[in-house]
């Protein structure tokens, strides 16, 4: 499939809110925003990790921060009042399992009482006209198939965070139904994806962000299940989809008030052991690592999605394959710990994405 195109020209002065923009997908998007001129700002906590791309792009310098608690609805309801949003991204989450099953309650209140803050201040303030929400593809009620989930499977969770982000779901198809039923006003999606990799990601208990951590002088990484296949994908991947949606609900409302999956070709779906392999050698030395490690929790085995409906209906697909991917991820850290500066180095990588080349060509 040819390239999906956004288009510059409907980001360029668009007013939109990031919550989460401190965290690893709320930087990038963040940057990617600037990339197109957008006006922008965001709310959330202090960045999760340290060091974070957030600090290290220096994003403070470049969007205000309008709060920091989702579960505070006052909080939320006047920040959409005094930034007046056109479109809302929501990405704020606790979005870490072994966080989650330590703090379930932690995890449900952020995740659901989250989101239902941030769709209560659309359903109060007008100025909202295209939201998504975006939720995991942990969503779903996994059932160890080898083949990809679809929209309408069912719904579920084994633990706090994957059953969090299905009740994110529900709760953002409630409001849907009862409050911006036909897209009228404010057009609501949401958006699975997961497994999502790149540079500046330092989060805790993640495959890469772990093995990136050793290569640099770190702790040994420790690899949980080595045999467990996932949908990697480059995070500009989703990035690029979700910024399409946004577009497609602000022009054509309700057609795409829907769940929407963002996953790689069906080929990028690696063992984590072969990702580590290839890993070990983009970064052309030895990674101090432990394989096989007790995780002390269940975790899935089989996990994929099937996004043929993004691809027929919204026009999206994914620009970068798993080689590019992970190509782009160690490119990252070696020139980042070459003192390459942080915000160029993601730029760079963003204006090479194949959304943002085709972007650039039709504008």
């Amino acid at each position: 499939m040819a390239p999906m195109e956004l288009n510059p020209e409907f980001w360029r002065g668009r007013r939109v809110l990031v919550t989460g923009h401190t965290g690893f997908k709320g930087s990038w998007l963040s940057l990617w925003l600037h990339e197109l001129e957008a006006e922008f700002a965001g709310y959330a906590p202090s960045p999760p990790t340290e060091p974070s791309l957030f600090a290290a792009a220096r994003l403070g310098d470049l969007m205000p921060t309008l709060g920091r608690d989702v579960r505070d609805l006052d909080g939320v309801v006047a920040a959409f009042r005094d930034f007046r949003p056109e479109v809302v991204v929501h990405l704020a989450a606790q979005p870490i399992v072994s966080r989650s099953l330590k703090d379930p309650v932690a995890t449900f209140d952020v995740n659901v009482m989250g989101v239902v803050n941030v769709l209560e201040a659309a359903r109060r303030i007008d100025s909202v006209r295209a939201l998504v929400n975006v939720t995991s593809d942990k969503a779903y009620e996994n059932r160890e198939w080898t083949w990809g989930y679809r929209e309408r499977d069912a719904l579920g969770g084994r633990d706090p965070y994957s059953a969090s982000k299905a009740c994110s779901e529900l709760v953002t198809a409630a409001y849907r139904r009862s409050f911006f039923e036909g897209g009228d006003r404010t057009s609501v999606a949401t958006a699975r994806a997961g497994n999502v990799i790149g540079g500046g990601d330092w989060g805790e208990d993640r495959l890469i962000p772990d093995v990136m951590k050793a290569a640099l002088g770190g702790p040994i990484a420790a690899i949980r299940r080595p045999a467990a296949i996932r949908p990697w994908q480059h995070v500009l991947n989703p990035l690029s989809g979700y910024l399409l949606l946004a577009e497609r609900l602000w022009h054509r409302g309700g057609e795409f008030a829907d769940a929407w999956n963002f996953a790689p070709d069906e080929g990028d779906a690696w063992p984590v052991g072969e990702v580590i392999d290839r890993v070990v050698e983009l970064w052309g030395g030895p990674i101090p690592m432990e394989r096989g490690v007790e995780t002390g929790f269940e975790e899935t085995k089989y996990l994929k999605l099937d996004s043929s409906r993004a691809r027929s209906v919204l026009g999206w697909a994914p620009g970068w394959g798993i080689e590019q991917a992970l190509s782009a991820v160690a490119e990252w850290y070696r020139e980042w710990d070459a003192g390459t500066d942080a915000r160029n180095l993601t730029l760079d990588q963003i204006r090479s994405h194949p959304a943002a080349t085709a972007a650039r060509t039709s504008a």
